[in-house]
């Protein structure tokens, strides 16, 4: 058998290291039943999705009809942006609070991209701070600071 399409096929198998990860390590608690559901029962069968859609990526990608690819350069540049703007915002979080640090780590994350505009950038930090705001703060009404505390 022949893999076809590199890229579905290294996708697939992520899907599935993924799944099979938090499946396993959510058995480790409480399962309860469908109508009782313990802290272990949605990752378990979330990782098991995630597997099976792993499993179908995966076999298409060695189906003879699929595109022929095959895996690029990474570029390292990029993912060391996106990884230290999510390293910033955690350790900034406590500190700068939510709005700030959110801003940061957009303004980060966005210098990984080859197409970065200061203007797109700014609306996209705008906007996802009100969403983060409405849904954590307002909605799900997680304590940490929104504002930087002096």
């Amino acid at each position: 058998m022949k893999i076809r399409n590199q890229k579905d096929f290294m996708s697939g198998l992520m899907f599935i290291a993924i799944g099979a990860f938090f499946s396993i390590l959510a058995r480790s608690y409480q399962m309860g039943t469908p109508a009782k559901m313990g802290s272990g029962y949605f990752p378990f069968w979330l990782g098991v999705v995630l597997g099976l859609l792993g499993l179908f990526v995966l076999l298409g990608s060695l189906k003879s009809t699929a595109e022929e690819s095959g895996i690029g350069k990474w570029d390292w540049k990029s993912v060391l942006w996106v990884t230290c703007s999510v390293l910033i915002f955690a350790i900034s979080l406590p500190y700068a609070g939510l709005i700030l640090s959110l801003v940061v780590l957009i303004f980060i994350s966005a210098m990984a991209s080859h197409e970065f505009h200061w203007k797109g950038t700014l609306v996209s930090a705008v906007i996802l701070n009100v969403i983060a705001y409405f849904a954590f703060v307002w909605g799900l009404k997680l304590q940490f600071p929104v504002w930087p505390s002096f």
